[in-house]
């Protein structure tokens, strides 16, 4: 079992949607490392590019998933 972590953006501008954001359930993802062998690290990995990078308007995150 390995892990991958990626970032992408929750939401995308829709000025027909509340706040003018809709939720971005086909936002690229872009991925910061795969093939991580422990979910610990892989949690590890995205805790500390959330920590590093200020989201936005869009709330651009990163995200891990088992492979």
């Amino acid at each position: 079992m390995s892990y991958s972590v990626f970032i992408r953006n929750w939401w995308k501008e829709n000025p027909s949607w509340p706040d003018g954001l809709e939720p971005d359930g086909t936002a690229t993802k872009h991925y910061l490392e795969r093939d991580i062998s422990t979910e610990e690290e892989a949690r590890a990995i995205a805790k500390e590019y959330n920590a590093t990078h200020e989201p936005g308007r869009l709330s651009r995150k990163a995200e891990f998933t088992e492979n």
